[in-house]
Order: structure tokens, then sequence, then C-alpha cells
């Protein structure tokens, strides 16, 4: 299929397996055993009103057969008890640049085709402005991941939400094109770059913001702004 149902912001895909919380320790944490549970590399770890980062299985702490214990790196907002239903996420960090990394940073508007789309953007000095996109099911939190990474480098970052996104417009059908329709708003967001100062721009997409970068890339009128690609995971037929 070329289109999908979204997720409402803040909660889980309908694949992805909602996980028990057995018990936490200093810097551990037990869940439920599952391939999800057991997934390399670290993840954010949301339920119902809390957050927490949670690094890789340990192996050899103890734990019952039908359960896996993780490092837990840190709780970043509410609290976790036993028996709480949570689940990961790709979102290491909840809030935005300033209260999650303490970075500078505005709240911009992307005349999009179908509205105003929000935007956070993390001003530096280069001339090459990286513009994020979220995947399916994450929200415009998941490209903090690596904002401090950017800013670092003095890379402007213009971290965009698209059509069904907290805050931007609905998508006439309700549904996530995978990319064949959200592309769009996209390519508004490289004529916000060009039109406040970017001469080139780097499209950083995961998932169907991949999908985005790809067909931006090839499509835009100004792709030829276009300097880079870094794509995570795009959705490909």
């Amino acid at each position: 299929s070329d289109a999908a149902l979204k997720s409402p912001p803040g909660r889980p895909l309908p694949t992805e397996p909602r996980l028990t919380v057995h018990s936490t320790a200093a810097g551990q944490i037990t869940l439920t055993r599952d391939l999800a549970s057991q997934r390399p590399g670290t993840y954010g770890l949301a339920g119902n009103g809390s957050h927490a980062v949670v690094g890789p299985v340990l192996r050899d702490a103890p734990h019952l057969p039908d359960t896996v214990v993780r490092r837990l790196e840190r709780v970043t907002h509410g609290s976790l008890h036993p028996r709480d239903r949570v689940w990961l996420t790709p979102n290491l960090h909840v809030g935005n640049p300033g209260t999650a990394l303490g970075l500078k940073y505005a709240d911009v508007d992307v005349p999009g085709e179908l509205g105003p789309l929000p935007a956070w953007f993390v001003p530096a000095v280069r001339e090459t402005w990286v513009i994020t996109v979220h995947g399916l099911g994450a929200t415009r939190e998941h490209p903090l991941n690596i904002m401090e990474f950017l800013h670092r480098r003095h890379f402007p970052v213009l971290d965009l939400a698209y059509r069904g996104d907290l805050g931007a417009p609905r998508p006439p059908d309700g549904l996530s094109h995978l990319g064949a329709t959200e592309w769009h708003d996209l390519d508004a967001a490289i004529r916000y770059a060009v039109g406040n100062g970017a001469e080139r721009v780097v499209l950083h997409g995961w998932s169907t913001g991949a999908t985005m970068a790809l067909r931006a890339a090839l499509h835009s009128k100004l792709r030829e702004r276009v300097s880079g690609l870094i794509l995570d995971s795009p959705v490909l037929d």
C-alpha cells in the first residue's frame, strides 16, 4: 500500500509492542522479554506521562526467563513503576532544542501548500543548512538526537513538522502517504531556507522523512540547492 494511518502524536504505531515494566534499580530496568525489548542500541522508552532512555541489554544481570534487563540511562520525564505499560521510541529527548539541549532556537512557520508548518530553527554560521525530517510514528523531537552534533559543527538546523503532525495541517484524507505527498512540505522548507539566507541545504530524513528527502531532491524546483542527502531507513518500493 502507498498509504498508512498516522498514530496520534505521542502514541506508538499499532505495530510497536507494549512492554511491561517489571522493576527498576540503579541504572537498570527490567522489561517483558520480547523481540522489541531485545533490540540492540539506545532508545527512548515512552509511557503514559513518562519518558526515559534505555541503553543495551545487560545479559549478565540476574533476571527471570520471561524478562530482559537493559541499562537505564536516565529518566527525562515522569517516573517508571512496576506494571507500567511502555514502548520503545527513537526519540531520545522530549521538549524543544532549548529545554532538551540548552540550544538557542526560534519557533518559525514555514508556508506550506496546506497551511503553516511549524518548525524549530537553530541558527549557526554556515551557509549550508540541514533540514531534518522525522519518520512515521515519530515527531520533530526525533531529530533532537543529532542536533547537538550539527550545532557543534556550526550548521544551521531547520527541524520541520509536516502534515499530520501536532500543530501542522491535517492531510485531506487523514492518511500518511509515506512521502508521496508529504515531500511538498519539505519542498516548502527548502524554499524557506533559501529565502532566509541558505546557499545550500542538506536533507536528513528518517523513514518517511527519508523518502520525502529523495523525492524533494528529484522534483523540487530548487533541487540544485540540495548539496547532500542523509537517508535513514527510507520507505522504498
